[in-house]
């Protein structure tokens, strides 16, 4: 095992320095942090096309990278 069969990924959505939706690949779909955050997931989530891409970025991006990036500045 080298740590490539548990990854998560976590791709958060910030406007303003507030953070207002964050995609969750354990829970496979688009979460509002905010009131306006939840209108946004909802219609993301909607959209069968934008949720089946996210999960697949796990596979495309997380299991062959699997130590975490430095934050940008």
């Amino acid at each position: 095992i080298n740590g490539s069969d548990r990854v998560r990924l976590v791709e958060r959505f910030i406007y303003n320095r507030e953070q207002l939706m964050h995609f969750d690949s354990d829970l496979g779909h688009f979460v509002g942090d905010t009131p306006f955050g939840e209108i946004q997931a909802k219609h993301w989530n909607s959209q069968p096309e934008l949720v089946e891409e996210g999960r697949v970025q796990v596979d495309t991006f997380c299991r062959h990278n699997p130590r975490p990036r430095e934050p940008q500045r």
